[in-house]
Parts: structure tokens; C-alpha cells; sequence
């Protein structure tokens, strides 16, 4: 059957700024994607990969390029045919929205995952200097946040960590190195870092470089991010990593993401489900996918200064579906 494809742009204020290593963000572009088949219209959104060079005018490009070629879409001609990142994200969730609106039944049964129930998601703390960094940690406990994500850089990140758990002393707590612990002692990081509550470690080397972490004996799990985009890159990364960082903007939506999930539990590896910044529309199909996850880190909507209307709601540390407040 031959769809039509529509694609928007959309520009989303952060709610003050994101920062983390590579820089400040005060807004996040999206793309909106919308298949319909003449009766029912699937919507979905992706946000660019920025540090691997996509914007959203590129990514609306590839969807309309795309669609024209392949007017028959797909999962499996998207998988055939397109490379991964956020322009087939979009696509892809959106021909499983679609599915959902046709079919009258709801994503988590079209795609056999488990029933979707409340799940507690990371808050990031922004990268920043200690004391910043700390009053936003005892902000984020007083508002109810017990499982934090700091953004680190590989330079005085310790003092970062003690002072985040100085804020949120209760807080279990998430660092994300962003690639920035090559010529460090991980092992001696980590179990530095332990002592404060820290219970993962996301990509301390750069992608490419995982080898620098053969033999390493670290008392905190590691979890490959940047590293790891699609199915054919976890049984790889085994060696090296204990849990893989799955999103959908990076593997290319839902199908490649369920795979990368599967690929990850035959490898006896853990699952994080994580996100871009984006509304509560762009993380609806990872919220699916995250109950296969021991770590969720779907707090894109809660760092912008304003949702979409039919958001999911964030209470307490825990995300909800709409329509689902308590």
C-alpha cells in the first residue's frame, strides 16, 4: 500500500540550559514525521544526533527523499535501505504508530513487550562546576528524584560526584564520562567514585577505543553509549561493557532498538534505555521498550521548559504514561 509521508520541524526551549562536555544547549529541533494511509495517520519524532554531524533540515531531507523512492514503506525495506539514525527513527516509529491506530491495539502488544507499568527514569545533573552542581542535585532530591545522571568531563570529576552526593546524599547516582577517560585509570576512577552511591558508569573511552578496557577490573558496571548503535555492534562490545545504552535516535528506531535489546540479553548484558532531548512524543516508543530495562534514563521532556500536550507524566522520580497521574 502506498503511504504519504509529511515531515515538520519543531524548535523546543530547554528549560535553562543542557550542558554536558561538548557544549550548552538552550533548545533542542526535532523532526515530526506523519504517515497516513488515506484513513489513519501515524505521528512520530526524532532528535538529530548533533555530535554525528545530523541536523533536523538534513534528517527532514532524508525522510522526504526517502519516502519518495520507497512509497511502500516498511520496517523492513527502512532496515534494507536506509542507514540508522534519526530520519529512519522517525519513519520507523511512525509506521508503528500507524500499526497501533489501525489495528486499535497498543504498541507494547503490536510489538510483544511486556505491559507497560510506572518505571523510575534518571534526572540529569548538567555539567558544572562542584557547588553548581550540588545545589542542582539537592533540587532535583527535594523534588522527589532518587536515581541521578551527572554529566562529567575527565577533569575534576570526583570533586563532581562528592559534591552531587553531598546535595543528594540518599540519590543513586549515574555518570555519564561522554568519552572523556582515555588516559585515566578506570578502574581506579571507578572505585573512587564508588563510594558514592555510583552505580553505573556510561562510555568512559571514545568510541573506537574500546579496547582500553580489556582487562580492566572495575567495581562499577560499564555501560557502552556512544560505542553501540545497533544490534551488530553489542556482541562486540561484550568483552568490554557489561550494559548497553540503547536509543532510538542512535539505532534507528523501535525495530533496530527491540533487536539491540535482544542481542544485548543473549550476551548476558544489561539494558539502559535512554533518549535525546525531546518532547514526550519522541520518547513514547523507548518507554515501551525500556520495561525490558534494568536502567532508565528518559528524562528528555522534564529538561525542557514546556511538553506536548498529551505528555507522560513525571512524578516523584517516575515516569507514567498519559492519563496515568498517580
Amino acid at each position: 500500500m502506498t503511504l504519504s509521508v509529511s515531515v515538520a520541524i519543531e524548535r523546543w526551549p530547554v528549560a535553562g540550559s543542557f550542558i554536558i562536555s561538548r557544549g550548552a544547549k538552550t533548545h533542542v529541533d526535532v523532526v515530526l514525521c506523519e504517515i497516513s494511509d488515506g484513513s489513519n495517520k501515524g505521528r512520530a519524532e526524532a532528535t538529530p544526533i548533533y555530535y554525528e554531524g545530523e541536523s533536523a533540515e538534513r534528517c527532514a531531507e532524508e525522510i522526504t527523499g526517502f519516502a519518495a523512492i520507497y512509497p511502500d514503506l516498511t520496517h523492513a525495506v527502512l532496515l534494507q535501505n536506509m542507514a540508522r539514525g534519526a530520519a529512519r527513527n522517525a519513519l520507523d516509529c511512525a509506521l508503528w504508530d500507524l500499526a497501533c491506530r489501525k489495528q486499535k491495539k497498543p504498541l507494547w502488544q503490536l510489538a510483544d513487550l511486556p505491559e507497560p507499568a510506572p518505571l523510575t527514569t534518571a534526572f540529569t545533573i548538567s555539567l558544572g562546576k562542584p557547588e553548581i552542581m550540588e545545589a542542582q542535585a539537592r533540587r532535583a532530591a527535594k523534588d522527589g528524584h532518587d536515581l541521578l545522571k551527572l554529566k562529567l568531563s575527565g577533569q575534576s570529576d570526583r570533586e563532581r560526584v562528592a559534591a552531587v552526593h553531598r546535595g543528594a546524599p540518599d540519590a543513586r547516582l549515574i555518570v555519564d564520562a561522554n568519552e572523556s577517560w582515555n588516559d585515566l585509570d578506570i578502574a581506579a576512577e571507578a572505585a573512587q567514585l564508588a563510594q558514592y552511591s555510583v552505580e553505573l558508569i556510561e562510555q568512559p573511552v571514545s568510541a573506537g577505543q574500546d579496547h582500553l578496557l580489556a582487562g580492566v577490573r572495575s567495581p562499577v558496571p560499564l555501560c557502552a553509549d556512544e560505542s553501540c548503535h545497533t544490534s551488530a555492534d553489542v556482541e562486540r562490545l561484550a568483552p568490554y561493557y557489561d550494559v548497553v545504552n540503547i536509543k532510538l535516535d542512535k539505532a534507528g528506531g523501535l525495530t533496530e532498538a527491540m533487536a539491540m535489546a535482544h542481542a544485548a540479553q543473549a550476551s548476558d548484558m544489561k539494558i539502559m534505555v535512554g533518549c535525546m532531548l525531546s518532547t514526550s512524543l519522541g520518547i513514547r516508543p523507548a518507554f515501551a521498550l525500556a520495561q525490558l530495562a534494568q536502567w532508565v534514563d528518559l528524562d528528555g521532556p522534564l529538561l525542557l521548559a514546556k511538553d506536548r500536550v498529551d505528555a507522560f507524566h513525571f512524578k516523584s522520580g517516575r515516569i507514567l504514561p498519559a492519563g496515568r497521574p498517580n
